[in-house]
């Protein structure tokens, strides 16, 4: 389960926006959808999401552990068991408080930082999308969106579940071509709260035990 969330957490978490000779194929009805829910997000000071984050083979989940996410402008912070993830607009900070370990990356110009709501982005650049109808989400009908690389990134398909009512995400399947599947279920979300003004600062003063690595 380490091992899982590590590798999405340091690796997937990490999208990288690529420019493609294919077509991409954009369902008009699905491309409204995700940008009236982009938009709904950008328009806030900051958000809250609590979520639960499930992992399996085989596209089966077998795991799931609480997961907590908060947002402001570009920056971030990202916390799933024993690994939180600080972007501070400038650098990734990945924090591992089982091993005692601080990798530290600065992104290049052509990635674009996960979040909750990533996909609902870059869909614009790496993806076919496709609207499938509805389907039941903790009882609430929710429109189904479906992702599909255009070019080979690991990834089989990303399946978006959207509260069209509320223009919010409540539920993300990532599927890997290895079988893996990897799902982040919004439990709670808050908005425009008043956040600590250190949130996405990282204080290497905490972390003095640590081994710290710089990418």
């Amino acid at each position: 389960m380490k091992k899982i969330i590590s590798k999405i957490v340091i690796g997937s978490f990490v999208v990288g926006s690529m420019a493609f000779v294919q077509a991409q194929k954009i369902d008009a009805k699905a491309k409204k959808i995700l940008d009236d829910v982009t938009a709904n997000y950008k328009s806030k000071k900051n958000s809250y999401f609590k979520f639960a984050f499930g992992s399996g083979v085989n596209g089966v989940v077998s795991k799931n552990e609480p997961g907590i996410y908060y947002t402001a402008g570009d920056k971030y912070k990202l916390k799933i068991m024993e690994t939180e993830q600080i972007f501070d607009g400038s650098k990734i900070y990945n924090i591992n408080t089982e091993d005692k370990e601080v990798t530290v990356a600065k992104p290049n110009e052509s990635s674009t930082m996960f979040s909750p709501i990533n996909y609902l982005t870059s869909y614009r650049n790496d993806y076919n999308v496709s609207y499938n109808g509805k389907k039941t989400v903790d009882g609430v009908s929710a429109d189904f969106i479906k992702l599909t690389p255009v070019k080979a990134n690991g990834l089989k398909y990303i399946y978006i579940y959207i509260d069209g009512a509320k223009k919010q995400m409540l539920k993300l399947e990532q599927h890997g071509n290895n079988k893996d599947i990897a799902v982040i279920s919004i439990k709670e979300y808050k908005e425009n709260q008043q956040l600590d003004p250190n949130m996405f600062v990282f204080d290497k003063n905490k972390f003095k035990n640590y081994l710290v690595t710089e990418l």
